[in-house]
């Protein structure tokens, strides 16, 4: 039987397959003998780790031991996450300098203020949820009547009886949604009578071409289907005259995101995504990370990596905002991981969390955008949002990217208003599920994080020109929106 040692510090090493009690497992020429039955992905001590010890893996501390003698199984028996309600955080900035990326090239449209779309979707967004079923039959009607399939509503259930921060955080991150380049028209439609007012939504898009814009009140609509219709039916003949042009990779903003995470999602599909965006950044694309609650315990890699102080101390805001968040709703800052996580073989935040920024690479922080905003800038940018998937998946595209990376060692259906690649940690994922998933990112077993960055890279390319991924496929596209406030 196998471990994998994952750094040289480490005093716990990964088992590859299930392992018996009595069984040797073989760790970088040593044998250690299991001391219990460990599962598949799970964890082995390869020493005496008294209790307050902390416990390494990825050679950092992934909590305190509770006592654990070698060969044992480590996970929520004897190992505590040792998170802190607030840190202070400390500048200590330890540059990298990337290697440039040759460029590459793809087929996308061209949107009139420069920025790229690699899909040509029409998008009818709800300004409140009373309108939801009106969206939806005219998304229906129009793809029958006009034959141009990529007509989609956006159903969610915000827009009224929210105040102040909340109510402007779903104004914002619906138009963030309707302003993203992948859109090639877009129809706002409200009711007529909600705090979320179309006037108001309307000043806060950002469209590329304010000419494919069509809304209305259907309070004041007449037959709000019928004119709904034939504004869907109106842009689908615009979006047909469009063309696929020549574009860079310069071009791609690229949101990362993992779900339903496994051990393996930091040794294979996390690392495999890291090294593909440090090639876009490379190339002088835009990758933006997300996943605040995830960063818990990992943040200090983060934060030396932010490109000056200011942009230190704005990411240190929003992770010790997040902390806040927690504690105000009495929660733990450390409730985390999922149960499917555990039964992967992740047993704390930190240790989720160190394999979670993995996907970042190595790249420096250049900017730090708050929930709702939009990511401007080539590099690294980190967004606030929370973990949950759907909700980070919606904060991505209304941020600007154009695609979702998506590891996950358990797997989901889940996609988003933007093509989101679906990447297996592991074999099994990707032989079980393969209507699910896009990429194996287990063959870096075989070829290295290098040779299976490369591949993804092919990927992601031919997604840009047109190819539909797996959630596409499958029709699925949910968007769902981080609610703080209260309710009316």
């Amino acid at each position: 039987m196998k471990g994998l040692l994952l750094h040289s510090g480490d005093n716990v090493a990964v088992v590859t397959a299930q392992t018996e009690r009595g069984e040797e497992v073989g760790v970088n020429g040593r044998r250690i003998v299991a001391a219990d039955g460990i599962p598949a992905l799970h964890k082995i001590a390869l020493c005496d780790i008294p209790a307050g010890e902390k416990v390494y893996k990825y050679g950092y501390p992934i909590g305190v031991s509770l006592g654990i003698r070698c060969g044992e199984h480590v996970h929520v028996q004897n190992l505590r996450s040792a998170l802190q309600e607030r840190d202070e955080y400390r500048y200590a900035p330890a540059p990298s300098a990337l290697p440039a990326y040759p460029d590459r090239t793809f087929a996308a449209y061209r949107r009139a203020d420069g920025r790229v779309g690699i899909r040509n979707q029409i998008l009818i967004v709800p300004t409140v949820g009373c309108v939801n079923g009106v969206c939806e039959e005219i998304a229906r009607v129009a793809r029958e009547k006009s034959g141009y399939t990529e007509i989609y509503a956006m159903p969610h259930p915000y827009g009224c009886s929210q105040l102040h921060d909340d109510l402007r955080a779903t104004r914002e991150i619906l138009a963030g949604l309707a302003s993203n380049p992948n859109n090639g028209g877009v129809i706002a439609l409200s009711l007529g009578c909600e705090n979320n007012t179309l006037d108001g939504f309307l000043r806060s898009l950002r469209l590329s071409d304010p000419s494919r814009l069509r809304s209305m009140r259907t309070q004041d609509a007449g037959d709000e289907l019928e004119k709904g219709v034939a504004f869907a039916c109106e842009l689908a003949e615009l979006c047909r005259a469009d063309v696929r042009t020549e574009c860079r990779l310069s071009d791609l903003k690229i949101g990362l995101k993992c779900g339903g995470s496994d051990a393996f999602s930091g040794i294979t599909a996390n690392p495999v995504v890291g090294a593909l965006a440090d090639k876009l950044i490379g190339a002088g694309g835009c990758a933006v990370m997300t996943e605040i609650p995830e960063m818990f315990g990992a943040e200090q890699q983060l934060l030396d990596r932010c490109v000056s102080e200011e942009k230190f101390r704005a990411l240190a805001q929003v992770i010790q905002d997040f902390k806040h968040y927690f504690v105000s709703h009495g929660e733990k800052v450390g409730e985390n991981p999922s149960p499917g996580n555990r039964e992967g073989g992740i047993t704390t935040l930190e240790e989720k969390s160190l394999g979670c920024v993995l996907k970042g690479g190595h790249s420096a922080v250049i900017d730090v955008v708050r929930y709702g905003g939009e990511a401007c800038n080539p590099g690294l940018t980190v967004l606030e949002a929370p973990g949950n998937d759907g909700t980070a998946l919606t904060a991505l595209a209304a941020a600007g990217a154009q695609l979702v990376l998506f590891t996950t060692g358990r797997g989901t259906p889940l996609g988003g208003i933007v093509p989101t690649i679906k990447i297996s940690s592991n074999h099994a994922l990707a032989a079980a599920k393969p209507h699910w998933i896009d990429f194996d990112a287990a063959s870096a077993f075989g070829c290295g994080i290098a040779g299976a960055a490369e591949e993804l890279m092919r990927l992601i390319l031919r997604t840009a020109d047109g190819t539909p991924v797996a959630a596409e496929r499958n029709r699925c596209r949910e968007i769902a929106i981080w609610k703080r406030g209260v309710t009316l």
